[in-house]
């Protein structure tokens, strides 16, 4: 199958559809990619050698051109000369070389024709190759996305909640031991000297106060 017919298969070929029908579309995204590049290679091959080629016509439509003036010249020479059968050979020669450069002159049109087309073909197969890139991509991303949900959803399997529960009513319960044990330890002792004072202190003022409002209600 020729570059110009395999482009034309991979630019006109439907990547979306293609995955959408593909029963593994990583492998086909590697195969894709795989066949873009070697088809971008060839073509890139392919137009280099016609580009050589393309030089090559303009060195000899150069030379062609050279002879036509050269016979031309030489025909004038004969003539003035009254070498009038030199100068038909050397006019005969002149049409001989101008047939040339016409001839040549098409083969450069079609070389150039040919590279334009490779341009065209070799941007629309990167252009495929990007897009066949990208979907790459986003499918790598929605595996990791994947395999990170999956790890996650492992990890709460993995959590007991009643468990976790016991856990935490144990911990209530350390918490309430403690705070007990702590009352416990201030019940029964015999308050200090200053706080027997202070008790004093307390209940000397209440007993004022008390005083205070029996004497303003009159009794």
């Amino acid at each position: 199958m020729g570059v110009f017919t395999r482009t034309r298969d991979i630019v006109n070929a439907n990547v979306n559809a293609m995955l959408d029908k593909a029963e593994n579309p990583e492998k086909m995204i590697r195969l894709m990619a795989r066949e873009m590049e070697e088809t971008i290679a060839r073509a890139t091959t392919a137009r280099n050698g016609t580009l050589a080629a393309r030089r090559d016509i303009e060195r000899e439509l150069g030379r062609a051109r050279e002879g036509i003036e050269l016979w031309a010249s030489r025909a004038r020479l004969a003539v003035d000369k009254g070498r009038d059968d030199l100068a038909r050979e050397a006019l005969a020669e002149k049409r001989r070389c101008i047939g040339r450069a016409d001839a040549l002159e098409q083969e450069l049109l079609q070389a150039d024709a040919m590279l334009r087309q490779y341009e065209q073909d070799i941007a629309a197969l990167e252009a495929k190759l990007e897009l066949v890139m990208e979907k790459k991509r986003i499918l790598v991303q929605r595996h990791i996305r994947a395999r990170q949900h999956g790890r996650a959803q492992y990890q709460l399997r993995r959590l007991d909640t009643s468990r976790a529960m016991q856990r935490f009513c144990e911990f209530e319960h350390r918490i309430e031991r403690m705070e007990a044990e702590a009352d416990l330890v201030n019940y029964g002792r015999r308050p200090s000297l200053e706080d027997e004072f202070a008790q004093l202190d307390v209940d000397h003022g209440i007993e004022r106060e008390l005083e205070e409002l029996k004497a303003s209600a009159g009794n």
